[in-house]
């Protein structure tokens, strides 16, 4: 467990109230990097996984430090996309604890090769208010916000709320009738752009050459035809959201590549 007091983080100075002291764990130089938050629901779309996966990827790959607060959803996929040694995690509890429970091994992960921040001491456990706060320093960081898919109502829209008070651009997916209506709404109102491509839209945030892709590990283990218990174990959460966005299949037992 370490403090952050030897350099101010100017992107925070956005906040309504100033942050006295920030907990981290993992690399701080992520946080002078170019930054892009992207947020959204727990109740993923198997579009919206899909494109919010490429989006994280891409963007990171164009070298930007992709920014979330952690949890299921669209967070977890942003972090996954993005890559552990290139996304900083700004957690909703104190650093020594790792939420949700279900990522425990990723946010692990990101802790040695990524960033995980906090704004509550070592073992404060997460409240209600608490994400409310997690989620504006999420906001703060990013040079930009992009909600990939919002519910009326939701989390997400507050952290829009924040957006708009820090006139920050904000950025939406195009979403079918009576899907995502918070974004949609949000769009209708002029609040937010509208992502219609991917490639065109990190263009205008290429901040490097764009890399090639790493190869990708877990699908690599997936080619020896593991069984389905043997997986979990070794890649825990990574399963289900790989065979969720239909790159793997488990039949029998076994996880085949589609």
């Amino acid at each position: 467990m370490n403090s952050i007091i030897d350099f101010e983080i100017p992107e925070l100075q956005s906040l309504a109230k100033p942050v006295k002291t920030l907990f981290y764990k993992g690399n701080t130089k992520l946080l002078k990097k170019p930054k892009i938050s992207i947020v959204g629901t727990r109740r993923t779309l198997n579009y919206t996984q899909f494109t919010t996966h490429q989006l994280a990827s891409k963007l990171s790959l164009a070298g930007n430090c992709i920014v979330s607060g952690g949890a299921i959803g669209v967070d977890t996929i942003s972090h996954r996309a993005a890559g552990v040694n290139n996304t900083i995690l700004v957690s909703p509890c104190g650093i020594n604890y790792r939420y949700p429970a279900i990522n425990k091994k990723f946010i692990e992960e990101i802790e040695q090769q990524g960033l995980v921040l906090s704004s509550f001491d070592e073992d404060f456990k997460a409240t209600r208010y608490s994400f409310v706060l997690r989620n504006e320093i999420v906001v703060a960081l990013g040079d930009i916000l992009i909600v990939t898919q919002a519910d009326l109502n939701s989390g997400s829209l507050r952290s829009v709320e924040y957006a708009l008070k820090m006139q920050k651009e904000i950025f939406v997916l195009p979403h079918r009738i009576n899907e995502s209506q918070g974004t949609s709404l949000l769009a209708k109102k002029g609040l937010a752009k509208i992502i219609y491509d991917i490639d065109e839209f990190v263009e205008q945030y290429t901040k490097t050459p764009i890399q090639k892709e790493e190869k990708d590990n877990f699908l690599e283990y997936c080619k020896k035809n593991p069984t389905y218990e043997e997986a979990i174990l070794k890649y825990d959460s990574l399963v289900y959201e790989y065979e969720l966005n239909g790159k793997i299949e488990i039949k029998n037992g076994f996880i085949t590549l589609t």
